[in-house]
C-alpha cells in the first residue's frame, strides 16, 4: 500500500510520541524515580499514573468539542505536544541527589498530560488524512513504525546508560533529552503537512455552543448503539493493555528483584518488545481486512489474558524476554486497530468529540489499573499477585466487544449541531 504525504506525516508523529512512551513512561521514569532515597517502591508511580489520567480524561471531551471548529484542532495538538515535549526535557534536570522527587513527578504528570493531551486531536486527524478502507491499514503502520523507530532513540540511550554506569543518573537523565528531541523533530512534518477537512463551522460563543453540544451528545449518546458499546468495551480492556505499558518495569523488578534482574536486561527486554510489535502491528492491519477487525482485536484481547496468567509464573530473565514477546505480538495491533475501529464507526465532523469520548474512557481506564495494582502491592505485600487484578478487566471486556452489532458507520450527526 502506497502511502500519501500526509499519512507519512502523519504516521511520523507516531514514530515521536512512541519514544515517549517507550523510553520515559515505561523504562527510564521508573528506574530514577527508585533512585531517590526517601521514595517508598517504584509501584507507587501507579498512583501518579493515574492522577495523570484523571486529568485528561476530565479534559478530553471539553477540549474535543471545541476542536471540531474550523482551524482549531492543529491549534490544540501543537499546544499539548509542546507541553510534553518541554516537560520531558525538563526531567533530565532534576537529579536523584537533589532530592527533589515532587519536582521531578509534577515534570512526569505534565509530560504525561501533553502526551495524552496531543494524542486526543492526533488519532482524530485520522479521518482527515485517510479514507475508511484504509484505516486499518494506516493506524496500523502509525503504531508499528513507531515501535520500530522508537528501538533509535531508546537504543542510543541505553548505550550511553551502560557506559556512563547503570547506577548513575547521568545517561537516564541524557536518555530524557534524546527522546525529547526526538519527539520534537518527528513532529514537524504532522504540523507541516497534515490539515482538518473534517470541522464544524465557527459560529458566535463558540465555548459556550461547545458545551451545549456535549450536553447534547451525552443526552442523546443512546442513538449511538455501536459506540456506547465498543467505548465501554474499550474502556475495560485497554485499561489492561495501558497498565502493562506503565506497569511492566516495576512489576518485573518488584517480582525477580534486583538481583535476579539486572537494569540492562530490564532495558533490553523492553527493546526486544519493541522490535517485536512492529511487524505484528502490520501483520495486525494486514489480517484485519481478511478476517474483520472484530476479530483481530478479540485474538489480542485473548493473547493479553493469556499473558498475565503467565506473568504470575515468572522467575527468571528468560520467563520475562517470552511474556515480552508474548506481550509485544498482541500491543500495537489491538492498539492500531481499536482506533481504526472507532474512526470508522463515528461521525467524521465530529471526530474531534467522539475522540474526547474515546481518550476519557481510555484514560478513566488507566486509572484503574495501575491503582489496582498498587492497591493489591499495598495490601497484600506481593507484588506478584497483583497481576489478577487487571486480568477481570480483560475478560469483561472481551464479552461486552463480543456483543457489538455488525459494523455500521455513522454518516452524520442525528443530534445536528
Amino acid at each position: 500500500m502506497k502511502l500519501t504525504k500526509e499519512e507519512k506525516s502523519w504516521i511520523l508523529y507516531d514514530c515521536g510520541n512512541s519514544a515517549y512512551s517507550m523510553a520515559v513512561a515505561t523504562a527510564l521514569l521508573p528506574i530514577v524515580f527508585g533512585m531517590f532515597d526517601n521514595v517508598g517502591t517504584s509501584m507507587d508511580l501507579g498512583y501518579f499514573n493515574s492522577l495523570a489520567s484523571i486529568v485528561i480524561a476530565v479534559l478530553s471531551p471539553i477540549l474535543g468539542t471545541i476542536a471540531d471548529y474550523k482551524n482549531k484542532k492543529k491549534r490544540f495538538f501543537m499546544f499539548f505536544a509542546f507541553l510534553g515535549i518541554l516537560s520531558t526535557l525538563s526531567l533530565a534536570f532534576i537529579s536523584p541527589d537533589s532530592g527533589q522527587w515532587h519536582l521531578l513527578i509534577v515534570f512526569y504528570v505534565l509530560s504525561a498530560i501533553g502526551f495524552s493531551g496531543a494524542n486526543i486531536f492526533y488519532d482524530s486527524f485520522l479521518v482527515d488524512v485517510t479514507k475508511d478502507d484504509r484505516m486499518d491499514k494506516v493506524s496500523s503502520r502509525g503504531f508499528a513504525y513507531g515501535y520500530i523507530s522508537s528501538v533509535i532513540p531508546f537504543g542510543i540511550s541505553l548505550l550511553l546508560i551502560f557506559f556512563l554506569g547503570m547506577d548513575k543518573a547521568i545517561g537516564y537523565q541524557l536518555g530524557f533529552i534524546i527522546t525529547a528531541l526526538w519527539w520534537g523533530l518527528l513532529t514537524i512534518p504532522m504540523i507541516r503537512d497534515v490539515q482538518q477537512r473534517y470541522y464544524v463551522q465557527p459560529e458566535p460563543r463558540p465555548i459556550m455552543n461547545s458545551f451545549k453540544r456535549l450536553g447534547s451528545t451525552i443526552k442523546h449518546i443512546r442513538s449511538y448503539r455501536t459506540v456506547v458499546i465498543f467505548l465501554i468495551a474499550y474502556f475495560l480492556y485497554i485499561d489492561g493493555v495501558d497498565t502493562i505499558i506503565k506497569m511492566v518495569v516495576p512489576y518485573a523488578t518488584s517480582v525477580l528483584g534486583a538481583d535476579a534482574l539486572d537494569t540492562f536486561s530490564l532495558l533490553g527486554i523492553l527493546l526486544v518488545i519493541q522490535i517485536i510489535a512492529f511487524p505484528c502491528a502490520i501483520l495486525y492491519g494486514n489480517l484485519a481486512k481478511k478476517y474483520s477487525t472484530r476479530a483481530l482485536i478479540t485474538v489480542g484481547i485473548v493473547t493479553y489474558i493469556i499473558s498475565c496468567i503467565a506473568a504470575f509464573f515468572i522467575s527468571s530473565v528468560w520467563h520475562i524476554f517470552i511474556l515480552g514477546a508474548m506481550i509485544g505480538s498482541a500491543q500495537g495491533g489491538i492498539q492500531a486497530l481499536s482506533r481504526s475501529y472507532y474512526a470508522r464507526i463515528i461521525p467524521k465532523e465530529n471526530s474531534n468529540e467522539f475522540f474526547g469520548f474515546y481518550n476519557i474512557f481510555g484514560k478513566f481506564a488507566a486509572i484503574i489499573g495501575p491503582l489496582l495494582m498498587s492497591l493489591t502491592t499495598t495490601l497484600t505485600g506481593n507484588a506478584r499477585v497483583s497481576i489478577f487484578s487487571i486480568i477481570p478487566l480483560f475478560i469483561i471486556g472481551l464479552l461486552v466487544f463480543l456483543a457489538l452489532p455488525k459494523e455500521k458507520r455513522i454518516d452524520s450527526d442525528p443530534i445536528g449541531s
